[in-house]
């Protein structure tokens, strides 16, 4: 994760992509679908932050 502060502002996808591989799934599909998981697990973990933080 890459991390500014207490939010996160995005995974790595280096890593990402790398244990998506490891774990037998095609690349070219996890490059096409990755972006849009990342923006929501972004966003639904800020939220959780901000929840926390009062």
């Amino acid at each position: 994760m890459r991390v500014a502060g207490k939010a996160v502002i995005g995974w790595d996808m280096t890593a990402a992509v790398a244990l998506a591989r490891a774990l037998g799934l095609n690349p070219m599909v996890v490059a096409e679908l990755l972006p849009e998981l990342e923006a929501v697990m972004v966003r639904r973990i800020n939220e959780k932050i901000g929840a926390e933080d009062g």
